[in-house]
């Protein structure tokens, strides 16, 4: 399954945005805010401040929570997350994107705009019943969150580091027996 560039963008946004809260830490400024917001191209107002920062940081959980989400409960999530929001989807261009969705006005608070974007990307994810997309990192002392969009879904591990490091354990241990 191929998801369109929009969908694909806000999980890599939001499994990116769930995975600062693993220690350490690494949303603890709002600079590092403004790199997240920059890297992964978000469109619309963003405030540069410690209050949005805050906010941001506080929806961390909850995207968690929704990306290890079974199928139903996603479902559940996704409903509450864009009733609460009052979302209505339109359709967009700007920038160098073509026509896509949004579902929020582009001046609502960021962390609002990162939870509405994260569930309709996640409505097209339930209606594929593609959420085995979705995993933690197999890596054992990690369980930072996986989006795999490769073909063949063998993407394992959350970052390179997490699969260099179980790689170097395997041939350590395979070296020593």
């Amino acid at each position: 399954m191929t998801f369109t560039h929009d969908t694909a963008a806000s999980l890599q946004a939001a499994v990116a945005l769930a995975n600062t809260a693993l220690e350490p830490d690494t949303l603890t400024t709002v600079q590092a805010l403004s790199e997240f917001y920059a890297e992964h191209e978000y469109s619309g107002g963003h405030r540069q401040d410690a209050t949005e920062l805050e906010a941001v940081r506080s929806v961390r959980g909850a995207l968690r929570e929704l990306l290890e989400a079974d199928r139903d409960t996603a479902v559940t999530l996704v409903n509450s997350i864009l009733a609460e929001a009052t979302a209505v989807p339109r359709l967009v261009r700007h920038d160098r994107l073509d026509w896509h969705i949004h579902a929020i006005d582009d001046e609502a608070p960021l962390a609002e705009r990162v939870m509405v974007e994260t569930a309709m990307a996640m409505i097209d994810v339930i209606r594929a019943d593609e959420l085995n997309r979705l995993d933690v990192c197999a890596a054992d002392e990690c369980n930072g969150l996986v989006l795999d969009l490769s073909r063949n879904r063998s993407r394992r591990y959350c970052s390179t580091a997490c699969g260099n490091r179980e790689a170097v354990a395997a041939y350590r241990a395979r070296q020593k027996a």
